[in-house]
């Protein structure tokens, strides 16, 4: 993002999102009378029913200077006021042109209107951050009503800057964002985790050699069983049936089992998806079928994180899962932005899941083919003489390169003028030629004459422009370190981030060899409890251990005919996770979840997620079906010390330290000699409690 990452007081970055879009992309609420934008960004509310109507506005996502307070952004004669090196004035902009981004042509003072919005960012002075670009009188005239003349991008004068971010100048350098895992890891916190990092290591011919010959000698609670240590990192939580799994298979194996997951036969929670009844539906079925399901209180979008949370919790297929977590937050587009009802789902069916193990450089094609993302970056907004960036931005600084990356405001810009013409109509991708920018482009290192609005060419010239960055050395770099920092650790060794770029590059962006050189680098298997669980993987590591059943407790009562318990109970467990702050694909802004510790540090967040793990033990979630914690254990040891070893073992997969085991035997009032029953005399749910809320299960 273009925004400085602000923190609150529960130590999770502040809020702010795009603007309201319908399913045409279109602003669906009536121009504000005063027309002039909101001053003061702030979060928009989650949903409080499926398809809600217009909210009220913030001025919202990325910086940019309104308007003065005298000043009406709209001239009576409803032309924009021009966004220029002198500020506010009114551009020799016609107030005919083209149709609207996404429905038919409105003509007269409505169509110049939405230029306006288009021109100074929908009803802010900017567009969620996309600046509207002030061109040179030859490019400003592109669409103004005939045949459009080839400009070149190249030459054109900069005269969007401002005194935070000079145009032209590196965003890097000028820092008006800083990297969030970067901002997070220099804190005090940081720099001592900073002192556990490996600072080299090698690859080996296989993740098994690399296991075997790795010694592990950073401190930790963790023990440094190598199945462990896999099950920990490459799923969301270790369970018996996965480590019985890695020693059947043997660690190459394992591995290469995971990495084809379309062979891996779905488990019973997946087929019982089928329950929640827009998880297969098109995008234009869901348009189709809006207010109906509506009445029967279908929420798509949020049918969609219950299904993931599902998989996360129940699916055989693990280190996919966890893949498509992690593009969910490299890739990012939020579950709940306006047209996410419709949009998002076919999103995570369609391009991150069709690509979590495939191909990177066709996952960002099919994104920026995608209505999703279009209409959650506003692209359906960008016009060659109204720019909008927000898209052009973040291909830069969130989905390739990253800030560092060494590209400029100027690529930027032209990035932003080569990309108009994408946009959505009637629920799909579509080109307009007539919106689209000719003329030369040069963008960090890629340059293409860009001299045809005709469909084909234009679009090759743009996919071509994508490909570019998904290939860029800084590209396979950023992929490395992310990936890095997912699986190893929060401060990983240079030496394991070159390596993985390198392997990236000779791929061509194939995700799954970068992945085998991970696993069988001695970084990998040198790290061992050097990441903490973030609140989701926490959560959904308690549910695995704990062994929960998605079927229903034979004592429950439905008292919901509109949906199954399977599909009540799941939302119940996202609902935790909102509450947590940290729920799939919730992050509002583009920019994703950080996947730092210290990003994640709140004595609150963590006492809620001690007692979700209690209220799991109690069994108070009839919809699901619960071990009952005298029943973890097959044949309960009699002394209290050896019962707690080895309900540790069952539930954290290794003994606790023997500080650990007093405090837990004191939270229970006996001492480890003392004789008990199943029940711990009472005390067991406090007790597995207490081992669940341990360094031992917190760590991955």
């Amino acid at each position: 993002m273009s925004a400085t990452l602000g923190r609150n007081g529960n130590g999770m970055a502040d809020q702010q999102v795009p603007p309201r879009r319908d399913e045409h992309g279109q602003d669906p609420r009536p121009y504000p009378r005063s027309r002039r934008p909101h001053p003061h960004p702030g979060p928009r509310p989650h949903h409080a029913a499926p398809y809600p109507g217009p909210q009220p506005h913030h001025a919202v996502g990325y910086p940019g200077p309104p308007p003065p307070p005298d000043v009406d952004p709209y001239a009576q004669d409803g032309r924009p006021q021009w966004i220029g090196p002198d500020g506010y004035g009114v551009p020799p902009m016609p107030t005919g042109g083209p149709s609207d981004p996404d429905g038919g042509d409105d003509g007269g003072r409505r169509v110049g209107r939405r230029r306006a919005l288009a021109a100074l960012g929908g009803t802010a002075a900017v567009v969620a951050g996309g600046a509207a670009l002030a061109m040179t009188p030859q490019v400003r005239g592109l669409l103004g009503g005939g045949a459009a003349v080839a400009g070149d991008a190249t030459g054109t004068t900069t005269t969007d800057g401002t005194s935070a971010r000079p145009s032209g100048q590196r965003p890097s350098t000028v820092r008006t964002y800083t990297e969030q895992n970067e901002s997070y890891m220099g804190s005090r916190a940081g720099e001592v985790l900073k002192k556990n990092a490996p600072t080299g290591g090698r690859v080996y011919s296989g993740p098994a050699q690399a296991a075997a010959e790795t010694k592990v000698t950073v401190k930790t609670a963790l023990s440094k069983d190598p199945a462990v240590h896999l099950a920990r990192r490459l799923t969301f939580g270790p369970t018996a049936a996965v480590l019985a799994e890695i020693k059947q298979r043997g660690i190459d194996g394992w591995v290469r089992w995971q990495l084809e997951p379309e062979k891996i036969a779905p488990t019973r929670a997946e087929l019982k998806l089928a329950e929640l009844p827009t998880l297969k539906l098109s995008v234009e079925e869901l348009r189709e079928q809006r207010d109906q399901l509506n009445e029967r209180g279908a929420q798509p979008e949020r049918e969609m994180v219950d299904a993931t949370v599902a998989r996360q919790i129940w699916s055989d297929r693990q280190l996919f899962e966890v893949m498509v977590d992690f593009w969910n937050d490299f890739l990012h587009v939020a579950a709940e932005f306006d047209g996410g009802e419709v949009y998002r789902n076919s999103f995570d069916r369609d391009v991150v899941r069709k690509h979590a193990l495939g191909s990177y450089p066709q996952m960002l094609l099919a994104a920026n083919r995608h209505p999703a993302l279009l209409l959650y970056l506003n692209q359906v907004d960008s016009r060659a003489d109204a720019v909008n960036e927000n898209l052009a931005r973040e291909n830069l600084e969130l989905y390739s390169v990253g800030v560092d990356g060494g590209y400029t405001e100027a690529d930027v810009r032209q990035a932003a003028l080569l990309q108009t013409g994408r946009g959505v109509q009637d629920g799909a991708y579509v080109f307009r030629p007539d919106r689209h920018y000719v003329g030369k482009v040069k963008i960090l290192g890629f340059r293409h004459a860009n001299d045809s609005a005709d469909p084909k060419r234009a679009e090759a010239a743009i996919d071509a422009y994508l490909t570019h960055l998904a290939l860029h050395p800084s590209t396979a770099k950023y992929v490395a370190q992310n990936l890095a920092v997912r699986f190893v650790s929060d401060t990983p060794p240079k030496s394991l981030v070159d390596r993985l770029a390198r392997t990236y590059a000779a791929n061509h962006g194939q995700i799954k060899p970068v992945l085998m050189t991970l696993f069988s680098s001695s970084e990998f298997w040198a790290a061992v409890g050097q990441k903490v669980r973030r609140p989701l993987e926490y959560l959904v590591a308690t549910y695995r251990t704990l062994g929960v059943s998605p079927d229903a407790a034979p004592d429950h009562d439905n008292g919901d005919n509109r949906r199954t318990p399977y599909a009540r109970g799941l939302r119940q467990i996202s609902d935790k996770l909102r509450e947590l702050g940290h729920h799939p694909m919730g992050q509002p802004t583009p920019d994703g979840y950080p996947d730092v510790y210290v990003a994640w540090t709140s004595a609150g967040t963590m006492v809620n997620g001690w007692n979700e793990a209690n209220e799991l033990l109690a069994a108070n979630r009839t919809v699901f079906t619960h071990t009952r914690p005298e029943k973890l254990l097959a044949d309960p040891p009699a002394s209290a010390g050896a019962y707690v070893d080895a309900l540790a073992r069952r539930l954290v997969r290794q003994k606790l330290t023997d500080r650990e085991r007093a405090l837990i035997l004191d939270v229970a009032g006996v001492s480890a000699g003392t004789r008990v029953d199943a029940t711990f005399d009472g005390a067991i749910t406090a007790v597995a409690r207490a081992i669940l809320a341990s360094p031992q299960h917190h760590l991955r």
